[in-house]
């Protein structure tokens, strides 16, 4: 079925409610080929991190001389950024 005859099926069907014309074509353009699901496709790279093994060293060694110091102000201490501090101590 072309795009337009899915559209007019789908807006016969919902009325107002039905998706636009240009989101018919994008899905007819994206399952026409070898896609297969909704979900987002796979991203390459891995994840990006800013952990570096001389960051977790430095984090591990101010918990050891003080394992009251807050994530804040071990991060103020080595200038590193705080959502690097937490994912050290809590997933590292």
């Amino acid at each position: 079925m072309r795009p337009s005859e899915i559209h007019i099926q789908i807006a016969e069907t919902y009325g107002d409610g039905a998706m636009s014309r240009s989101r018919v074509y994008q899905w007819w353009f994206w399952f026409g080929g070898s896609r297969t699901s909704l979900d987002d496709e796979p991203k390459f790279g891995g994840l990006k991190t800013s952990t570096t093994e001389k960051d977790i060293t430095r984090v591990d060694e101010l918990i050891k001389c003080d394992r009251r110091m807050k994530i804040r102000e071990i991060a103020l201490k080595l200038e590193i950024p705080k959502s690097t501090v937490h994912e050290i101590v809590h997933d590292t």
